[in-house]
């Protein structure tokens, strides 16, 4: 093995992780790394952002403590002596339980994950034992704790000093029994934004599923501090920022700009400020709108070149959701979901049999919410590599003008009636400037095992539910 790098043992419960630190001795002593995030995450630990460290010094050979289970991520080393360690599964699911033990010394280490029963017992005197955390202690966090006895039958730990010959407190002592004990809940996900367009489609993709909460703005306002103050962030490991400003045109005039500000820069820098405060996934939805158009198709790594102002306010938002470890970036274009947009407008002007002029030199896909949000929940469940990913259906590039000709042709009418224009000659003077291409590279979502279906098949499935007729 490489001396630069650590070795990582998985162990019988699910993300306990132990590793063997190497141990450097020469006449003065020894000298190990105790912590050194690079190695650690390529021997297979999380990249779990330790903000605390602590220090047990154990002044005599066989002092016990535990088995607690803390709402928070560990990493446990020594500094001196040896200990028993002891790790019960005390988060809800198949593994409830599940005990495992090893001994540590200074040079073996585990990392141990929220909700994992923590217990140790010294097997020799002056023992330091050490731990990093990623949230802060404090009396209001310990209400969270998840405890076991020491002593429990069920679980029965092989402790190498009986108990009743060992240091123990008389609070470690009267925790409850494995039948006693509630299970601690998996952190949960927040979609935010949970009543607009992507937002219903959200709470459609995640049906069923009781480990994700949804809010509105009445329950969550992004741009408000009381929303950010009154959310206990340790409930949650996910946050998917579905809010934004999208009133395009409006963003140009004054109070436009300040909103389009607002929402979809300043708030965004704060809830990516609180992710890595609190260590958390941040998804957040992006626009075409942060490129110019000249790009063909429009990747990932393309440098932001926004000719409005609300696609100057969303690149600023990327940027800022761009500082945070865990965060995926998802890049979408001409959403269409429950709510106003451009096929129900069209298909309601066809119903009329009216005659509407539809620019034919702007470029893109369509993006129908129901995949958008079925894209964002695959990177969640398949534990994508963070970054920047496209989302929008697949299939060949269209103009406005010829998506409103295929909404007409599926309602039943005349698609000639769809009278191409130019952007020159449609643009008012409260237009904003848009992209004269939106076609997204979609080569690295579907690298990742999502393939959008096509656009074309989506619209019409969409249209025949707005009818009231079940899609074939």
């Amino acid at each position: 093995m490489d001396p630069r790098e650590l070795a990582s043992t998985p162990t019988t419960i699910p993300g306990l992780i132990l590793l063997e630190l190497p141990v450097h001795t020469d006449s003065r002593g020894w000298f190990k790394e105790n912590w050194h995030r690079g190695k650690m995450v390529a021997a297979g630990l999380p990249d779990f952002g330790p903000v605390q460290n602590n220090i047990s010094f154990n002044a005599v050979r066989g002092t016990t403590r535990g088995i607690h289970a803390e709402p928070w991520d560990k990493f446990i080393s020594l500094a001196a002596g040896r200990i028993f360690g002891a790790w019960v599964d005390l988060r809800e699911g198949p593994t409830f339980g599940v005990l495992f033990t090893a001994e540590l010394t200074p040079g073996k280490a585990v990392f141990v994950p929220r909700g994992v029963g923590n217990a140790f017992q010294t097997l020799d005197p002056d023992t330091a034992y050490t731990y990093l955390v990623n949230d802060h202690w404090s009396p209001e966090a310990r209400k969270n704790y998840t405890f076991l006895n020491l002593a429990d039958e069920q679980v029965a730990v092989p402790w190498p000093i009986p108990l009743s010959e060992a240091t123990v407190s008389e609070e470690d002592k009267n925790h409850p029994r494995l039948a006693g004990v509630t299970p601690m809940q998996k952190r949960r996900t927040l979609v935010l934004g949970a009543d607009g367009q992507l937002g219903t489609a959200l709470r459609q993709a995640f049906d069923g599923d009781t480990t994700v909460d949804f809010a509105g703005r009445q329950d969550f306002d992004i741009t408000c501090a009381d929303s950010y103050r009154s959310l206990n962030w340790r409930d949650y490991s996910t946050i998917i920022n579905a809010a934004a400003y999208t009133a395009v045109d409006a963003a140009e005039s004054p109070e436009g700009r300040a909103a389009a500000w607002t929402i979809n820069a300043a708030a965004v820098s704060r809830l990516a400020a609180a992710a890595v405060d609190h260590s958390l996934t941040l998804v957040h939805v992006s626009s075409d709108y942060v490129f110019d158009g000249t790009a063909k198709p429009h990747r990932e790594d393309e440098a932001f070149t926004p000719l409005g102002v609300y696609g100057q306010s969303k690149a600023a938002g990327d940027i800022a959701v761009g500082t945070v470890p865990r965060h995926y970036i998802v890049r979408t274009s001409w959403v269409v979901g429950d709510g106003r947009n451009f096929v129900r407008t069209i298909a309601g002007l066809a119903a009329k049999g009216a005659s509407p002029g539809v620019v034919d030199d702007q470029f893109g896909r369509l993006s129908f919410a129901v995949d958008l949000a079925a894209g964002i929940r695959h990177l969640l469940d398949s534990q994508a590599p963070y970054g920047t990913y496209n989302i929008s259906n697949s299939g060949g590039e269209q103009s406005w003008a010829d998506v409103a000709a295929d909404v007409y042709r599926l309602c039943g009418a005349d698609p000639r009636l769809v009278r191409p224009v130019r952007t020159a000659d449609y643009n008012k003077p409260d237009m904003a400037p848009r992209p004269a291409n939106s076609v997204l590279d979609l080569a690295k979502i579907s690298a990742a095992g999502f393939a959008p279906p096509d656009a074309s098949q989506r619209l019409a499935g969409y249209l025949q539910h707005m009818s009231g007729e079940k899609p074939s």
